[in-house]
């Protein structure tokens, strides 16, 4: 057994101190990630740091829509009537993720912090994984690939981000704010979120001594509908085969605006500004939808045994657009 420190600090600095003297500390709250990584052998963290009596477990609202800390869990978000009058995409895709019994533990900040669940990754008697040991290879490029992405890849890892809430952010133009030695930032959680490239070890744009605070959530104007519409293998506990989260406004049967971004076949949230350009002005309509579906996908690089992504995407946000167009 490898021991393991145990911290819990009770204020920012005192966190943000502790993880940067340790490169082998590791951030915990809900424990729904980082625990079931170290038991899988995955993380081997020197120390935990709970951050659980951090002030980060509010949700206010705000002019410009609401801001949820990163220790409010799931089920609060989900469950918040702000959440669900002003900003119900989100609450749409947190109750798509996971069980009731992980959402009442997992938190806002390590959802999108969570790591993939491609199975190279998660089992260290594959030594082919770039993601766990960079430089080994990519085991799922010729391997067992039917989960992984199709978008967003490279040679050196195909592996699907897991989130469903960092996609209905993505669609939001949310904005994650951090803290960290060096003072606090704010970053969309689009750019936060990284894809491989040739380091898929570095998933997002944190330091390692940072902390997630909380998260800015812009609120719809009035008449946009919104949609989260997840595709999965089974109807619980299941990670998306292929999500799409869905704004849009019409108005005399044309688009005015849309938002669309996809989880599931993707290294990390795929915001398609393509497809949105596509819908810009047009009848909202199978047609375009189809034509925006093309266009999502139109850089799709699919391997052996996840081809039918390519298609099940373009479906998937056909029938989204098609229900938030419905009159």
């Amino acid at each position: 057994m490898n021991p393991v420190g145990y911290v819990r600090p009770e204020d920012p600095g005192e966190a943000i101190e502790l993880l940067s003297r340790s490169p082998g500390a590791r951030v915990i709250a809900g424990g729904t990630t980082i625990l079931d990584l170290a038991k899988s052998l995955v993380e081997a963290p020197a120390e935990l740091v709970d951050i659980t009596a951090l002030p980060y477990a509010g949700i206010a609202e705000t002019p410009a829509g609401l801001e949820i800390g990163a220790l409010v869990t799931m089920s609060q978000a989900a469950e918040h009537p702000a959440v669900r009058a002003r900003c119900p995409l989100v609450a749409e895709a947190l109750l798509a993720g996971a069980t009731p019994q992980l959402r009442n533990m997992a938190t806002i900040g390590g959802n999108l912090l969570q790591r993939t669940r491609c199975d190279y990754f998660r089992d260290p008697g594959f030594a082919a994984c770039n993601k766990r040991a960079p430089g080994t290879g990519c085991a799922a490029l010729e391997g067992e690939n039917r989960k992984h992405a199709v978008l967003g890849t490279s040679e050196h890892c195909i592996a699907t981000h897991p989130s469903d809430l960092a996609v209905a952010l993505v669609a939001l133009d949310a904005r994650v704010r951090l803290l960290g030695a060096g003072g606090a930032r704010t970053l969309s959680v689009e750019d936060f979120h990284l894809a491989p490239g040739e380091t898929p070890e570095r998933e997002t744009r944190m330091d390692p001594a940072e902390l997630i605070t909380a998260v800015e959530v812009p609120a719809p104007p009035p008449g946009v509908r919104s949609r989260y519409l997840k595709v999965r293998d089974r109807a619980s506990y299941e990670f998306a085969l292929v999500s799409a989260a869905v704004l849009l406004e019409a108005d005399g049967g044309r688009v005015r605006s849309a938002s669309i971004a996809l989880g599931g076949v993707a290294t990390r949230p795929w915001r398609s500004r393509e497809a949105e350009a596509v819908l810009a002005g047009a009848e909202a309509a199978q047609p375009a939808f189809r034509a925006a579906a093309e266009a999502a996908l139109q850089g799709a690089v699919p391997r052996a045994h996840n081809a039918y992504k390519v298609e099940l995407a373009k479906r998937t946000l056909v029938r989204a657009l098609a229900e938030v167009a419905r009159p």
